[in-house]
């Protein structure tokens, strides 16, 4: 029979970058295309033992049903680690666990949104939360972005034009696609243009805790006097993305209303992830294991960019990232990058993620593609990049 789907997600399509990891299943390729914690940087010991004692002493409150806003103790140890980094302001915030950063997105989407309203992002944009966006019929807008995070002067006049403005949706650490970082400058005239002209600024923070190189910059979140951020972050990249563990801090009217949703979508959150989160969270040297993490991601960066560096075609221009997982390059105006992307693939089994899997127009031009150093292991890093670089000079050369 023929299947008349809703008007909410007729319009919308399998993930590209999940449509290039079929490829993957080709032994000889090496995927630079996804963006996984590098395996290394599990605490798969740790975790280990947490569950262990946790399902041997008290394994009902791993199995059993837990509240929506998620296990207390983890919502207090989160309350006051956020509040050292002013992204928890106790006076007007309340804080939920939710399934991962991608349903934090979602639901605050779901909460504030009509469909028509608009919602501005960064152009180009992580790929989960426009489909996300798009499943609620929004007015869906990009803005484009300078090396230093989002062009300001062209924000406004969205703002001036577009109607009914409700969201801008960031990422300014690491972004995914692109790994820039917004500037500071940058964070507090958005904050500005937000008390100005009356939105809410979703500030989607997965990387913070990944900056290997630079100063940190304190959250947009951190600068909210008057309850108009949301920050969402995660334990993907910080523990284990399988556990599906995030968490966003808002007003509580905002917080009230994603309660009454997640009800309705899932319940709460796997409540045995959240009980090993907590505990690995509260007896671990964090700090000394954020530095092993960023040690990992350090290592792998700087090995995937000199190769860029040095054997590159010098056609090609990078962003060299901070932090995070993702290397963005860009290719001559005059070579078309998607069938650079599929050339790579078939005929090279290097596999790498096309620009415009990442554009909110689906009709805009990219000359752009992501590479990802998290997942592959340093050796696949080197022969992935000996090829790629081959590739490039026999191309554009």
């Amino acid at each position: 029979m023929e299947y008349k789907f809703s008007n909410k997600v007729s319009g919308l399509s399998a993930s590209s970058i999940r449509e290039i990891l079929k490829f993957t299943s080709d032994p000889e390729v090496i995927s630079f295309a996804a963006g996984n914690p590098a395996p290394e940087a599990f605490p798969k010991e740790r975790i280990a033992e947490i569950s262990a004692d946790l399902l041997k002493n008290d394994p009902i409150l791993a199995l059993q049903y837990s509240i929506t806003e998620g296990y207390t103790p983890l919502r207090d140890f989160l309350k006051d680690w956020l509040k050292s980094k002013n992204c928890f302001h106790p006076e007007f915030d309340d804080l939920i666990i939710t399934s991962g950063g991608q349903q934090a997105n979602e639901l605050s989407c779901k909460v504030l949104l009509n469909e028509g309203d608009t919602l501005l992002c960064e152009s180009p944009c992580f790929i989960g939360s426009l489909n996300a966006f798009r499943s609620y019929n929004v007015n869906l807008v990009g803005v484009e972005m300078d090396d230093d995070g989002i062009n300001i002067e062209k924000l406004e006049n969205e703002l001036k034009t577009q109607p009914n403005v409700k969201i801008l949706y960031l990422i300014p650490n690491f972004q995914n696609p692109t790994g820039r970082t917004m500037s500071l400058e940058k964070r507090k005239a958005v904050y500005e243009l937000a008390c100005r002209y009356d939105f809410i600024i979703l500030e989607d923070d997965p990387y913070g805790e990944l900056r290997f190189t630079g100063e940190n910059i304190p959250s947009i979140k951190s600068f909210d006097t008057e309850g108009r951020v949301i920050y969402s972050s995660t334990f993907s990249k910080l523990i284990s993305s399988g556990f599906r563990t995030g968490f966003v801090s808002a007003p509580a009217p905002i917080i009230q209303k994603i309660v009454v949703c997640k009800q309705v979508s899932d319940v709460h959150s796997n409540i045995w992830a959240q009980v090993v989160s907590h505990r690995f969270m509260t007896t671990v040297d964090r700090e000394a294991h954020f530095n092993k993490l960023r040690a990992i991601y350090k290592k792998k960066s700087d090995l995937m960019c000199s190769y860029i560096d040095s054997e590159f075609s010098k056609k090609i221009s990078y962003i060299k990232p901070e932090g995070g997982l993702f290397v963005w390059c860009t290719l001559p105006d005059d070579c078309d990058m998607n069938a650079f992307c599929k050339k790579a693939v078939q005929e090279y089994k290097i596999a790498i993620v096309p620009g415009d899997s990442f554009s909110i127009d689906a009709n805009e031009t990219s000359h752009s593609f992501r590479l990802n150093y998290s997942t592959p292991t340093d050796e696949q890093i080197k022969k992935g990049m000996e090829i790629l670089s081959h590739m490039t000079r026999e191309i554009l050369d």
